[in-house]
């Protein structure tokens, strides 16, 4: 109750404003704002009482309130400022109520915007917030008023007025909590739509509003509202990400039935320990552990056994563990929340799948071995992950494959994941290298202790043909090479017992994989796979595996085609043990000897034939280097390379014969044989080559000439004359051969055949032999190619060591007719000097 002295200076002040308030009717818009201005002046800043003021604005106030109305701007502008400091200044503004609510409503309320002044619109705004703070639960009569107010300024085209509706809903919902429930729900859509609004701050007080209407709300909204915050949690705004995880904090803490709602609510909340900013990831921590340690005080009882009890647990991760609560609430709402991340995880959107990757990882850390019950699920979900196009996607769910590994005991989840390696299609054909990318993962976090006893299942799967040899795509022989890596990393020296399927899995990489960087990274391994065996090197590798990586090859060399990756593995075997593979060719040309029968595949033979020429051509540190390889002679000519010289129609023949060509050169040339060796296959390997000047193919004319040339330098003076007559002419022909090259060597050859003639070669009864050579060769010396003229007079100079008087008289016979009278003046300077 005001004071007599108090309601008598109430009514001087209303008696010294009538003649104001009068001329708030004036239809003078100058009038009117000089009335305001002088109801400011005389009111609010002549500094009176408290409670002359409320006696003051109690009779003011319909005035005021019609001003409201006012078609001047400025008008109604003054009149919101008089109330707003009105209001702030009185003791009881509750009592104003009655009367300022309902215009409010009307002004802010209604279907149409009756204030169309941005500005005025924020500032009755402010206005309400002021009334809201120091009426507090004197609004409670007003609950409808307010809420239709709220309903229609949070979606105000103004972000300001936004802003500032969100706030005063806020304000409102803690100030009657009691009777707020009533029409909370009825803010869930002015608020949905505004959670989206292009200005950040607008989403960031929308959140907290969507906050504090569902703590306050019945609770049964939660559901329609979730979505939306998830979206949220992808905003580009640290700020928005940071209200939602207060929000989401604050629910788990608080919200009266969040239990019902911690499978909702835990994955929003733990999806912001994996945010890019620190101080988010550090806000979301923290609330956390509040949340943890408060479901652990309420729930003391249920986990007495585990706090005062609790066993340490398998964590090979950094960072501090999580709290006893922390992974309760996780374990025993795991079931509901997997279901989603697998979901989730497929989503077409990059964003989302990141999210998911995170949030699982961080799920997995939390349910430590508790994740055993929900493995098979777990490992469908990280196959697809793994073979995701993102990279960020890729690495979380590798990461939480490795959790796996230090959680989950490898006797239960290499009995689920091996099949999968082994029948990768089962999980998707498209993405082979799916299980073998969660198996480098799942190994990786696996302890050296607990691989122990599994290390042969793991080697016999990796070298399974369905495995090793599964596929050629890059990504997939990564993964293989990555498992073969993590295994040795992890069980160094252990890996003795698996080391013959390591070699084989690295040989295989090599042998389907076209890129350079694969096979130095096998390469690699191989060192590796030495250095855990203390081994010196590959060769010492090898040495200790050849039998089984021959025989290995040999049970399936009968289907061996062209196309089959295992010649290659073959070609690799033998380069790379270098001189190891001369220690088993026992065992070693045996396959050869298969795989090149006439039979088989063209193309086939021709990898082989290749491949056993590089090794001949450097026969000391590959097949001789035991100096044993000339024992085999006769059945690597025999069995592999004259059956293949026989001729046959066809391109692929001639190809294969001509690779047959270059492995005899090889043989004779770089295999370090005796001549006696080679002596009891003269006959049938003469054949052959005499049969291959006769080929189409150039080169393997060529090749015949030079071998021939080897077999005679090779065997020289220990030809009989039969053999050597039926060279010559041979040779004679291809010194018309169409090729310059040809023509060369077949003249090179002539020179070693008159080089290899010894004593057993009677020139007197093979005069007519000699006389037809020299006469042939004589007429070469008017050839219109200088380097035929060259070699010609080489090997005449070389004739005349074997039969000085037959060729001196020839060539003078030549020389009489004026034929080329230079070169034969240098053939008879050479003889005559003999």
């Amino acid at each position: 109750m005001a004071s007599a002295s108090d309601e008598r200076a109430a009514a001087d002040v209303l008696k010294s404003l009538a003649r104001h308030l009068n001329c708030l009717n004036e239809d003078n818009k100058s009038a009117r704002r000089r009335a305001l201005d002088a109801i400011k002046r005389e009111t609010i800043d002549q500094g009176l009482s408290s409670a002359v003021l409320q006696e003051v604005f109690v009779c003011l106030l319909k005035t005021l309130l019609k001003s409201l109305s006012d078609p001047a701007e400025t008008c109604r502008d003054t009149t919101i400022q008089i109330i707003i400091a009105f209001i702030r200044s009185v003791p009881k503004p509750e009592d104003t109520l009655p009367y300022l609510m309902p215009s409010l409503a009307q002004r802010l309320g209604g279907k149409e915007i009756l204030e169309p002044a941005e500005e005025l619109r924020l500032a009755l705004m402010e206005m309400l917030s002021l009334v809201v703070e120091v009426c507090g639960r004197h609004l409670a009569p007003y609950l409808d008023d307010v809420m239709r107010i709220l309903q229609r300024t949070i979606t105000d085209p103004f972000p300001e007025v936004k802003k500032e509706s969100c706030k005063c809903a806020i304000h409102f919902a803690k100030c009657v909590p009691e009777h707020f429930h009533l029409q909370a729900e009825c803010l869930f859509k002015p608020l949905l739509q505004t959670v989206s609004h292009q200005h950040s701050q607008v989403r960031v007080t929308a959140t907290h509003a969507i906050g504090a209407v569902i703590q306050y709300s019945a609770g049964k909204n939660v559901d329609d509202v979730l979505s939306h915050l998830a979206q949220r949690l992808f905003d580009d705004s640290p700020r928005v990400r940071k209200a939602v995880t207060v929000v989401v904090g604050d629910w788990l803490l608080q919200l009266p039935d969040r239990y019902s709602y911690f499978h909702k609510l835990i994955p929003l909340l733990l999806s912001s320990l994996s945010d890019d900013i620190p101080e988010i990831r550090s806000l979301a921590e923290d609330l956390w552990k509040k949340i943890g340690a408060q479901w652990e005080m309420e729930n003391e009882d249920d986990l007495k056994d585990k706090m005062d009890f609790q066993l340490p647990a398998l964590y090979a991760c950094e960072g501090e563990r999580p709290g006893l609560g922390c992974r309760e609430l996780v374990v025993r709402n795991l079931s509901k929340l997997l279901p989603a991340v697998g979901r989730d995880i497929g989503d077409w959107l990059v964003q989302t799948r990141v999210k998911t990757a995170q949030l699982l990882r961080v799920l997995l850390l939390h349910a430590e071995d508790h994740s055993t019950q929900h493995l098979q699920s777990l490992l469908t979900v990280l196959y697809h992950a793994c073979a995701d196009a993102e990279a960020d996607v890729r690495t979380q769910c590798l990461e939480s494959a490795k959790l796996l590994g230090v959680f989950v005991s490898p006797e239960v989840y290499l009995k689920l994941l091996l099949p999968h390696v082994v029948d990768s299609a089962s999980c998707s054909s498209a993405s082979p290298w799916g299980p073998l990318m969660v198996l480098g993962a799942v190994l990786r976090g696996s302890s050296t202790e607990a691989l122990r006893p599994h290390l042969s299942q793991i080697g016999d799967t990796l070298a399974h043909p369905e495995v090793c040899q599964g596929s050629q795509q890059v990504l997939y022989l990564d993964q293989l090479l990555t498992c073969v890596g993590t295994v040795l990393r992890v069980s160094q020296v252990d890996c003795d017992v698996i080391s013959i399927q390591l070699l084989k899995v690295l040989v295989c990489v090599q042998s389907l994989s076209s890129h350079q960087e694969q096979h130095n990274e096998a390469e690699e391994l191989m060192r590796r796979l030495c250095e855990v065996q203390s081994l010196p090197g590959m060769c010492e590798l090898y040495r200790r595996h050849m039998n089984d990586l021959l025989l290995w090859l040999f049970d399936s060399h009968h289907a061996w085609t062209g196309h089959s990756v295992q010649k290659t593995q073959l070609e690799i075997i033998a380069v790379q043990s270098g001189p190891v593979v001369g220690e088993f060719l026992s065992a070693f040309l045996p396959l050869l000897k298969s795989c090149v029968e006439p039979s088989r595949d063209p193309e086939l033979r021709l990898h082989i034939f290749t491949m056993l020429s590089k090794l001949m051509l450097d026969a000391g540190n590959t097949v001789d280097s035991q100096g044993r390889f000339g024992e085999y002679m006769e059945v690597v000519l025999k069995d592999l390379l004259l059956p293949n010289l026989v001729w046959r129609s066809g391109r692929c023949a001639a190809a294969v014969r001509t690779a047959a060509l270059s492995c005899v050169l090889a043989l004779l040339h770089g295999a370090g044989l005796q001549a006696e060796r080679v002596l009891s296959m003269e006959e049938s390997l003469r054949t052959q080559l005499i049969s291959a000047l006769e080929e189409d193919s150039r080169l393997a004319r060529l090749l015949a000439c030079r071998s021939l040339h080897s077999l005679l330098k090779l065997t020289a003076h220990q030809l009989n004359t039969d053999s050597l007559n039926k060279i010559y002419p041979e040779l004679l022909k291809r010194v018309d051969d169409s090729s310059e090259d040809v023509r060369v060597e077949a003249l090179k050859s002539l020179g070693e055949w008159f080089s290899s003639l010894g004593n057993n070669y009677d020139t007197q009864s093979c005069r007519s032999h000699l006389e037809l050579l020299v006469q042939q060769l004589l007429l070469y010396m008017d050839d219109p190619d200088s380097k035929v003229q060259d070699s010609v007079l080489d090997v005449l100079k070389v004739a005349s060591e074997v039969d000085r008087d037959l060729l001196q008289q020839q060539t003078e016979a030549v020389r009489e007719k004026q034929r080329n009278p230079e070169f034969c003046d240098k053939l008879l300077q050479h003889i005559y000097s003999l």
